[in-house]
């Protein structure tokens, strides 16, 4: 982000306004490919078997919704921006929670659990997304046929579309399956042309990419596609999403939209935190573990700074706003997210260092017996 930002139109302008503008099909390339990732963390069949995560996700991402909404609103924002911005808000970032995980070795129900539960919020964070662009079309002074069935054509007709296609990849997996090398190429292949699908027939490449993931998930018997990795070289899309949206950003609306950026931040840790720990109460579940999970939810990343640019396309005129606030939003989590990962794997007590210990101790009251 700060490599975008220093060779942006703020730095020494080697991206050009032209050049960002012409790289939205990278962007929108990336962007697919990372929710087709985020969607296999999303286990319809786990989900099922524990359906207290889904009412948990469904009450913290209310609560983050609510109080960023009146939060921006008390300080300024308009109110359309500051659902918009709240809705983004929702999401969270899979990435530090799989990397963390992976440097610290942490295995066990709070790991597993909320990598559901990351899924959640950022299948909530475009659900909420898509279900404001109505009042956007009102806004725009659209006709109430326009404002209605809009987005309701872009939903099911994301859904269909999405479904036929996890469908047809199925099936050639299926007949292709003793030659594995063509699986990834495949994947691909189907991403980009949801891609085009959803450009040519104006709808949503999001729900599209999500449905066809989480509908291969549900159908699968034995893990042919969804075991597919894209391997260190998926980082690559994120770095592209980064590298353009610090592109994006301009150093005196950082300054001009700190306090918001700053509430931003502290209002939608406090409802994560607070909104999984909350449920615990109810669910008569380990307070400790809950205020781990909650903690690794506070990274957000790559699908609020998607959601971000789809943003500066709805709201030309108030691109400059919500980018600032939330990408400013976006580098504040990123560093500070990481540690407090690491953190809460250790008070959840599930990183390899910790339960060495605890084995260790056991295996020496053990012999001592």
């Amino acid at each position: 982000m700060i490599v975008g930002f220093l060779f942006g139109p703020s730095g020494i302008g080697l991206f050009s306004q032209e050049t960002i503008a012409g790289s939205q099909i990278l962007i929108n390339i990336a962007l697919a490919l990372i929710l087709y990732r985020l969607g296999l963390s999303l286990d319809i069949k786990y989900l099922w078997r524990h359906p207290q995560l889904f009412i948990t996700s469904l009450v913290e991402s209310a609560a983050t919704f609510i109080l960023v909404s009146v939060v921006l609103g008390i300080i300024g924002i308009p109110l359309l921006l500051s659902f918009f911005v709240a809705a983004i808000a929702i999401s969270s970032s899979p990435a530090v929670l799989l990397h963390v995980a992976h440097e610290v070795g942490a295995k066990g129900e709070v790991t597993e659990s909320t990598k559901t539960l990351v899924a959640l919020n950022n299948l909530f964070s475009i659900v909420m997304f898509s279900a404001l662009l109505p009042f956007v079309h009102y806004s725009a002074g659209a006709g109430w046929v326009v404002t209605l069935f809009q987005p309701l054509y872009s939903f099911f007709g994301s859904l269909l579309v999405g479904v036929i296609l996890a469908y047809g990849l199925h099936a050639v997996v299926l007949r292709t399956r003793e030659a594995g090398q063509y699986k990834f190429a495949l994947v691909i292949g189907v991403i980009m042309i949801a891609l085009g699908l959803a450009y040519e027939l104006k709808l949503s490449m999001y729900f599209i990419a999500l449905t066809i993931v989480v509908v291969i998930k549900a159908m699968e018997e034995e893990s042919l596609i969804s075991e597919i990795t894209f391997g260190p070289a998926f980082e690559l899309f994120f770095i592209v999403l980064f590298v353009f949206a610090g592109a994006g950003l301009h150093l005196h609306e950082l300054i001009e939209f700190a306090p918001a950026i700053f509430s931003l931040v502290l209002v939608r840790i406090l409802a994560k935190v607070f909104g999984v720990s909350l449920m615990s109460l109810f669910q008569k579940k380990s307070f400790q573990k809950s205020v781990s999970s909650g903690l690794l939810l506070i990274p957000m990343a790559g699908l609020a700074i998607g959601l971000t640019l789809a943003s500066g396309n709805l709201f030309p005129q108030y691109a400059s706003i919500i980018s600032a606030v939330v990408l400013g939003a976006v580098t504040v989590f990123e560093t500070i997210g990481p540690p407090i990962a690491s953190y809460a794997f250790r008070l959840a007590g599930e990183t390899a260092e910790l339960k060495n210990q605890t084995d260790n101790g056991e295996k020496r009251d053990t012999e001592n017996s």
